[in-house]
């Protein structure tokens, strides 16, 4: 019967939590020693307690051991292409990207209706599908737009008819003030004789003058 791995994990008593740090630090640490004497390894190992309390173990110098490991480290990383490389993929990216931009120039020509003498049939119909697409597009931003105008214009028109009730209702029971014409009418009427004045316009001698 094979017996399943029991999963790790941490412990939540602190008490029980220091008591197995110290007791497999301190084994850490004698095998490290042991592993160092019994194969002359170069063995360093660097402990740091959950409070930050620092154990350590080398079997000569740490500040050696790290420096090899460092020197190890920047050895096993991979060659950096030489410049001859760079340039050659640098002709190659060049190369792709300027086929894209003549494909792309092509394009542009076969959609304003340029150099359309060498394309198929099947071409022909793809660009024209692609032009009745791009025409519906702007159908459908078209009419998008006039629809929110027209919904702006609304909204103003409720406005204004709100303003307009509010005035009619804040002025429209008060004498409207006279306009300048008004009141030269009336000036006028006030300076001319009256209506009940009788006025006669005679022709030769006055009656006056003849008795």
């Amino acid at each position: 019967m094979v017996r399943g791995k029991t999963q790790m994990k941490r412990i939540e008593n602190a008490t029980s939590r220091q008591v197995t740090f110290s007791k497999r630090r301190s084994g850490l640490l004698k095998k490290a020693f042991e592993l160092s004497v019994l194969c002359e390894a170069e063995v360093a190992l660097i402990i740091f307690s959950p409070r930050g309390k620092l154990y350590e173990f080398a079997s000569s110098s740490m500040l050696e051991t790290i420096e090899r490991y460092r020197r190890h480290t920047r050895s096993a990383q991979p060659v950096p292409r030489t410049d001859e490389q760079n340039m050659q993929n640098l002709k190659l990216e060049t190369a792709s990207l300027m086929k894209k931009i003549e494909l792309l120039e092509a394009s542009k020509r076969a959609l304003l209706g340029e150099g359309l003498g060498s394309c198929s049939l099947e071409e022909l119909q793809q660009i024209e599908q692609q032009l009745e697409k791009s025409v519906n597009t702007v159908r459908s931003k078209k009419s998008q737009v006039y629809n929110e105008q027209i919904e702006q214009l609304k909204e103003k028109e409720k406005v204004l008819l709100a303003e307009n009730a509010r005035l009619t209702e804040q002025y429209g029971s008060q004498p409207q003030p006279a306009t300048n014409e008004q009141r030269e009418n009336q000036s006028y009427a006030e300076s001319s004789p009256s209506s009940d004045v009788e006025t006669e316009l005679f022709i030769g001698l006055h009656r006056s003058s003849l008795r």
